[in-house]
């Protein structure tokens, strides 16, 4: 991410905090589903801090709760115990500062790319139309698709819907960005390009992103993103280790130092 000199805070929360306090924090959170008459845990006791200006990456196994714990995370879950908090006040509910990016897209198939992102914006009536509007056409063009704004999602490819999902989130101006397997169903030429292209965007002097928190499965794409790496065992889904990564961007991935740090993260998932 970029250095605290260049990124604009534009939350005026921010500036009660230093860059040293999390910026979200999972404090011992568990997750119970209700399957007939039986409880199902899904999570179990997790923790984990994301801090300022670090890309924080969540993996394990299929169905150990890496995503119903991001949902948690942006307000759109409630545990059945624990808290998460951001900058230390309990998130209850979805807000603002807090934008996620769908592994599936979730667009509006009647709407075009343009009112797809505007949606995003329905509730902020502090924002004039025309001046949502700009800021949802500033935010196509961020992602590369400055001429696709008046296109409908069946008309687009996988790439591209992903893309509008990404600049909806993006229009938000949220501090911290969640994303769920966002390049996961697309086809590895696309999801390479889009990877580079999303990091660039977030280590922009001009974004507002402080924190992303990203669940995946592909170790080698967390390798070339993250920071730090959070490893969860099988359901009911715990952290059994974490990986700090600190090497050079951008990344080699033909590096020893490369190899090693996927080779940790593997040693904790088998």
């Amino acid at each position: 991410m970029t250095s605290e000199s260049t990124k604009p805070e534009l939350f005026p929360i921010n500036t009660e905090h230093g860059v040293h306090d999390p910026i979200i924090t999972v404090d011992h959170v568990s997750l119970d589903f209700r399957r007939d008459r039986e409880q199902v845990p899904v999570l179990v006791d997790v923790s984990m801090i994301a801090m300022h200006n670090k890309f924080v990456s969540i993996t394990g196994p299929s169905g150990c709760g890496k995503s119903s714990l991001l949902r948690i995370m942006g307000g759109l879950t409630k545990p059945s115990m624990g808290v998460v908090r951001y900058h230390g006040f309990p998130i209850s509910g979805s807000r603002r500062e807090i934008a996620m990016v769908f592994q599936n897209f979730v667009l509006l198939p009647w709407k075009t790319a343009l009112e797809n992102v505007m949606f995003a914006l329905s509730s902020r009536h502090d924002l004039r139309e025309e001046e949502a509007r700009e800021r949802c056409l500033r935010a196509l063009a961020e992602v590369g698709l400055k001429g696709f704004e008046d296109v409908y999602p069946g008309e687009l490819s996988g790439g591209m819907k992903q893309r509008v999902g990404i600049a909806r989130a993006f229009v938000l101006e949220p501090e911290v960005l969640l994303m769920d397997e966002p390049f996961n169903s697309l086809d590895n030429l696309t999801a390479e390009l889009l990877r580079k292209e999303v990091y660039s965007l977030l280590m922009s002097p001009s974004s507002p992103i402080s924190t992303v928190i990203m669940v995946s499965h592909n170790v080698e794409e967390i390798v070339e993103l993250s920071d730090k790496v959070e490893v969860m065992s099988p359901r009911p889904g715990h952290v059994v280790g974490e990986v700090d990564i600190d090497l050079p961007r951008p990344r080699n991935k033909k590096s020893e130092e490369f190899f090693e740090s996927a080779d940790k993260i593997y040693s904790l998932l088998s």
